[in-house]
C-alpha cells in the first residue's frame, strides 16, 4: 500500500528530480509533485512525494525530517487527507420574495 508525504519548507530551487532521487535512496518512489503557484508557476515551497511502500515512507520520514536541503531544514511527515467542507457558500442571506 502506498504512503503520501509531505515535505515543507523546501528551497524555492527544488526539484521534482532532486526529491524523487533524496527519497528514492529509502525505497521506490512512485510520484513526487512540487506544488506551484497557480498565477506565477513558482514553486511554493512544498511538495508530496507518494512511496509504493508504507515501511520505506516511514523510514524515509524518520530519516529526512529536520535534515537540511538546499541551506534549509526541510520539514518531511506523513501527508494529511484534504479536508472536506469548508468553502462553497454562495447563498443569499437576503429576504426571499
Amino acid at each position: 500500500m502506498s504512503k503520501k508525504i509531505y515535505i515543507g519548507n523546501l528551497p524555492f530551487t527544488s526539484t521534482e528530480a532532486e526529491l524523487q532521487d533524496l527519497f528514492g535512496r529509502h525505497g521506490s518512489v512512485e510520484s513526487v509533485n512540487v506544488i506551484t503557484d497557480r498565477e506565477t508557476g513558482r514553486p511554493r515551497g512544498f511538495a508530496f512525494v507518494e512511496m509504493e511502500n508504507a515501511s520505506d515512507a516511514a523510514d524515509a520520514i524518520r530519516a529526512l525530517d529536520g535534515s537540511d536541503l538546499g541551506g534549509r531544514n526541510i520539514k518531511v511527515n506523513e501527508a494529511q487527507d484534504k479536508r472536506s467542507g469548508g468553502g462553497g457558500g454562495g447563498g443569499y442571506g437576503g429576504k426571499r420574495y
